[in-house]
């Protein structure tokens, strides 16, 4: 089998040393009838393959695509190709040190083509590479990496990524000035960020992101995750006894489910799946590489619904921009992958998570924060619970959710009922209950269904008492679907959160 390339993202070496390569090179050829390029995608997902790819395409390394779409389709003409990668240019200090760092970075890209620059200021030097180096060898091919994250690298830091933004605007207001020396322009990044002057000077770029045509240009289609690893397939197949109809169906819910095509056409997150090829194992790969404390910390502070994110809606603007000062945390969730598009109707968007791996994950952290707790914590303590569903050991039940909720800081007022509507969406949520958020009423009520093996549980959480929530159940008959089902179906009520006493009442529907 071909080698799995884990964290590579350099064409050449994964072609030469027989890794697999998912080829996207019929996307990149739809590229070429323009010449100004932005694409977002989250963290993970190829962008810098892509990049990798595009560059070895200019630079003319034919060979190289051997066996590959593109192979006999273009002239092969060979361009001088700037890769400006921004994750390897150091941002930490911001402001003058960051400018240095960016001059040192075209002065050694001056020195590869054995010439050097006079300017001092990043504007003038930027400009002068440009011009000497298109007389010298002709129209240049620019290619930007990551263009954003000296920003959201200290989004929490508003001075310093302020200061960043004001150095890469004045890189950037150099692009629309220099088109003359340019052949063609691709920028990456995760956000798009508004009032830099990438999007505001540079007015020709075409942003790609929901380009229903390019939607599959990063990540792994379902067509090409069973085409490039079949014999991966075979063996994960081997080492989960499950046949291939059933694995394919436990991928899709893991990993599967990313969309910018409107909500139709879906992609899997490239690094996930081939660390699950890796490991054989079912896990939360993508979302361990990098928590999102900031994002948490945005929904704790604002006292957001946790509940709307399944089904969050917006209009078409939340795609348009992203303003440092006044975050928008549905837009936020989106760049970085959070959320994803479900659909689109009448110009209004339809989010939710895009997999188990992700909504698990994320819960899980949001569940820790808001009972101040360690996400490690967290999964052990909402397993044990489902077992004790299982095992009917009410008792002990209501014993760990008493402690999970113990947990809530003192200063919080126990008034904010939708505070502990939450926590109890983000609790039923992890145990696997499928929950109807009711329409019309107070914001995230909850009634819920928990379906086991042998068991289906119907679930009311209440402030006060359990037994105002047991009684809710009867009132609203919501048991009335599974009266005919052949499991035994148990009604259970908790209660008592306003007085952190928490009570559970139980009955089976006869």
């Amino acid at each position: 089998m071909k080698k799995l390339p884990i964290g590579i993202q350099n064409l050449p070496e994964i072609i030469e040393n027989n890794y697999v390569y998912v080829d996207k090179t019929e996307y990149i050829y739809r590229l070429f009838t323009g010449k100004y390029y932005f694409l977002s995608r989250p963290r993970r997902f190829g962008k810098s393959l892509l990049l990798s790819t595009l560059k070895e395409i200019f630079s003319g390394n034919r060979e190289l695509f051997q066996g590959l779409w593109i192979y006999d389709q273009i002239a092969w003409e060979k361009y001088p190709v700037i890769l400006i990668d921004f994750s390897i240019i150091t941002h930490a200090n911001g402001g003058e040190d960051f400018a240095k760092n960016i001059n040192f970075f075209l002065d050694m890209t001056a020195k590869d083509y054995v010439f050097s620059l006079e300017a001092q200021q990043t504007k003038e030097k930027f400009y002068e590479l440009f011009k000497k180096l298109s007389q010298k060898y002709g129209k240049i091919v620019l290619l930007i990496d990551e263009y954003d994250k000296p920003i959201i690298d200290h989004i929490e830091n508003l001075e310093q990524a302020n200061s960043n933004k004001e150095v890469l605007a004045g890189f950037y207001e150099v692009i629309k000035n220099i088109d003359s020396f340019l052949n063609f322009v691709f920028i990456t990044g995760v956000s798009k960020f508004s009032k830099v002057s990438l999007f505001s000077r540079l007015n020709n770029l075409e942003d790609i992101t929901l380009n229903k045509d390019l939607a599959a240009i990063c990540g792994y289609t379902q067509i090409e995750l069973e085409e490039n690893f079949a014999a991966y397939l075979e063996v994960l197949q081997q080492e989960n006894h499950l046949e291939k109809a059933k694995l394919l169906t436990k991928i899709q819910k893991w990993y599967n489910g990313y969309s910018w095509a409107g909500g139709q056409q879906r992609v899997y997150n490239p690094f996930g799946i081939l660390n699950l090829f890796k490991s054989k194992e079912f896990h939360n790969y993508w979302f361990g590489t990098a928590t999102p404390t900031f994002l948490i910390k945005l929904i704790k502070d604002q006292k957001i619904i946790v509940e709307d994110f399944e089904g969050y809606q917006a209009g078409e603007e939340i795609f348009d921009s992203f303003d440092l000062e006044k975050l928008d945390p549905g837009a936020l969730l989106f760049q970085t992958g959070y959320l994803t598009i479900k659909k689109v109707r009448n110009r209004l968007v339809t989010f939710s998570y895009p997999n188990f791996e992700v909504k698990e994950s994320f819960l899980v952290h949001l569940l820790a924060a808001f009972t101040n707790n360690y996400p490690s914590k967290i999964k052990p303590i909402y397993l044990t619970m489902l077992e004790d569903l299982a095992e009917e050991n009410f008792a002990k039940f209501q014993r760990a959710v008493t402690a999970l909720f113990a947990g809530i800081p003192s200063h919080l007022h126990l008034e904010q009922e939708s505070y502990y509507h939450s926590l109890c969406y983000l609790l039923l949520a992890l145990l696997g209950a499928e929950i109807a958020l009711e329409e019309n009423t107070d914001k995230g009520r909850i009634d819920a269904v928990l379906e086991l093996k042998q068991l289906v549980y119907i679930i009311e959480f209440k402030m006060d008492t359990a037994r105002e929530a047991m009684q809710q159940i009867k009132d609203r008959r919501y048991y009335e679907k599974y009266s005919n089902d052949l499991r035994k179906v148990i009604l259970l009520g908790v209660g008592g959160f306003r007085e952190k006493a928490v009570e559970v009442l139980w009955e089976v529907l006869l």
